[in-house]
This record gives structure tokens, sequence and C-alpha cells, in this order.
């Protein structure tokens, strides 16, 4: 059993929860039990800009250069590059790609980064990097 919580860390060095109350009544959970505590950064969810980037650019470039609609390329694209997740359902392990949605900002570039290799040695295609493209924000 584990939860996460956000805080902030203040310029004393105290943590301030984003909800108290719900805090303590996880941690009520542990009553009685030693516990391992861990603070880590948060990391930031892909920006808009790599989406723009993905879906206009990365997805677009390899859908017309191998004839798939862009939802069928992003989930053959995801299939392949994005890190897995094992479940275990009824004694199967099932392999799960993880949702690009929720890959952090680093994750999705190493995602990224993995495809424009596979494109350019497999394919023959060179997809342009970010700064050789004019990304709009949406």
């Amino acid at each position: 059993m584990k939860f996460k919580h956000f805080a902030i860390v203040d310029d004393k060095g105290k943590l301030e929860l984003s909800n108290t109350d719900a805090f303590k009544n996880e941690l009520l959970k542990f009553k009685g039990k030693r516990v391992y505590v861990i603070v880590d950064e948060e990391k930031q969810q892909r920006s808009i800009n790599q989406n723009n980037y993905y879906w206009g650019v990365v997805v677009k470039i390899l859908s017309d250069e191998l004839g798939y609609t862009q939802e069928e390329m992003h989930e053959i694209l995801k299939a392949k590059f994005s890190p897995k997740d094992v479940k275990e359902v009824a004694g199967e392990q099932i392999v799960i790609p993880k949702s690009t949605t929720k890959q952090k900002t680093d994750e999705f570039e190493t995602y990224l980064e993995h495809i424009r290799r596979f494109a350019l040695l497999q394919l023959n295609c060179k997809i342009p990097l970010p700064n050789e493209v004019d990304i709009q924000d949406d």
C-alpha cells in the first residue's frame, strides 16, 4: 500500500501540502507501521509544444510515408516505443504500453528520439527536430 501527495517546499524547508486533510487520512492507514518516505521532484507532463510537434510533424510524416491514418500510426508508435507496464491478469502477464499523455517531458523526448532514430535507420525517413520546424501552440 502506498500513496502520493503533492506539496511545495517553502524557503524554511517546510512542506506545504496541497490538501492536508487528505494527506492525514491516507497517512492514518499506516498507523502503527514503519514507513519509508521518499521525496521526489514533480516532473511535468509533456508540453503543448511537444504534443504539437508529435502530432503535426512526427505522426503526420510517418503516417503519410507508411499509408496509415494518424491514429493508427500513433498506436503503432506507442506499441513499439512507449515504456511498458506489465500487469498480471488471471495468471497471464499482459504488456501494456504507457500512454503517451502520461509521459513526463523527459520520457516523451526519449520516446521521440527513438522514433526519429527508427525512422531514419529503418525507413530512410528524416524527421526534423523541433527546432527545425515551426510549431504553433493551440
